[in-house]
């Protein structure tokens, strides 16, 4: 089985907090990590599992066993006892773990019956330091869910397409989407079309007949079931105009070459779209990364009106790194000469240039490298 790297975080928090929930996408292996703990395991989703609960509560509540709570959204109750439970004795850490989607159940529960009491982890798809880097190529384009093709290549692109009809005929519209299943389907295309594009609400909300207001509300949906990721602007003191719109990126590289209808190697590097894929690509394995090593930095990409640019900024609070990201395996010293010039106007401490050059060249201060030393880079600063 392949050892995700977020188990170290979840272990970790489990130490520190009585409840901790796992939550990221449907499929991602939330379950598969869970069972990888000594725990007691429950599927709320089941009836049988629900009255082991009902019957068995104040035995698993007072002992010393984790109790790992599959789906925990749907049986809301399950809340106001976990709150009761840790409340008795606040100084247990590593009694519960609740594993989701997220969803308003989950949402309402956490913040209503278990703020304070609860610390979250986020689950995303297979990482390339996971894999390794020999499988850079299969995960950009397979993407990284376990059952999508990184794995079993056989199983791609159907399995994307399966999951993505699934997520707007049911998924979405039980979690509270008000869009229609065709809608949605409609609005993931139109997405992918605009992926690692600054948010343009009024187009894309013509060409779908519905207003503007509407179609923020389903990017906030799609946001919340972790597919689109919106990427805010770096605001600096500048006497530049800069750019406010945010940019909007599929998380998952295997679900947005799904629908370009990327079938293969050839093919992907065939697409009009294959930059703007490497760049959600590598912002996508950075910003996980951050999340899943327990980095505090805050992503942003940055832009003026003149053209001046950046595919994305970390912000550690005391330093700041400017990154920008090329689909070459020879960059121009123009490019590092461009990157250092912006970095220089956000004060950034250090400059990196991601691209698929075979040979890095590192400094403290401007950085030409492939994905695999940069991501290396980043994990020694957690």
């Amino acid at each position: 089985m392949i050892r995700r790297l977020a188990k170290r975080l979840l272990e970790e928090r489990l130490h520190r907090y009585p409840a901790v929930a796992v939550v990221g996408p449907r499929q991602v292996g939330k379950t598969t990590l869970a069972r990888s703990l000594d725990g007691l395991y429950f599927d709320l989703e089941t009836d049988a599992d629900r009255t082991r609960i009902d019957v068995e509560w104040p035995r698993l509540s007072d002992g010393h066993d984790l109790v790992i709570l599959d789906e925990a959204q749907s049986h809301p109750d399950i809340f106001k006892r976990l709150r009761s439970a840790i409340d008795e004795d606040r100084k247990r850490r590593g009694r519960f773990l609740l594993l989701g989607s997220v969803s308003p159940a989950l949402a309402k529960g956490v913040s209503e019956s278990l703020a304070g009491r609860l610390s979250i982890v986020e689950l995303t798809p297979f990482l390339l330091d996971e894999l390794g880097n020999k499988r850079l190529r299969d995960l950009w384009l397979y993407g990284g869910y376990p059952d999508a093709g990184v794995l079993e290549p056989s199983a791609y692109p159907q399995w994307a397409k399966d999951y993505l009809a699934l997520l707007a005929q049911r998924d979405l519209p039980t979690w509270g989407l008000a869009a229609k299943p065709a809608t949605t389907t409609r609005l993931f295309r139109m997405l992918a079309t605009v992926h690692a594009q600054e948010w343009n609400a009024s187009s894309l909300a013509g060409a779908l007949g519905i207003t503007y207001h509407t179609i923020n509300g389903y990017l906030d949906w799609l946001e919340g079931a972790f597919l689109i990721r919106r990427l805010e602007p770096f605001h600096a003191n500048l006497k530049k105009r800069l750019v406010k719109r945010p940019k909007v990126y599929w998380r998952d590289s295997g679900l947005v070459h799904s629908l370009l209808q990327v079938r293969d190697w050839d093919q992907l590097l065939s697409q009009p779209q294959v930059g703007a894929s490497w760049e959600g690509f590598v912002i996508e394995q950075t910003i996980a990364a951050v999340q899943t090593i327990g980095i505090e930095a805050h992503p942003y990409f940055f832009r003026t009106s003149d053209g001046h640019e950046l595919d994305l900024v970390l912000d550690f609070g005391d330093r700041r790194w400017a990154i920008e990201v090329k689909l070459t395996s020879n960059p121009i010293p123009e490019d590092m000469s461009r990157a250092r010039k912006v970095g220089e106007m956000i004060g950034a401490t250090r400059v990196f240039l991601v691209s698929q050059v075979p040979h890095s060249s590192v400094t403290e201060e401007a950085s030409s490298c492939n994905l695999p030393r940069f991501l290396s880079e980043l994990a020694a600063q957690g």
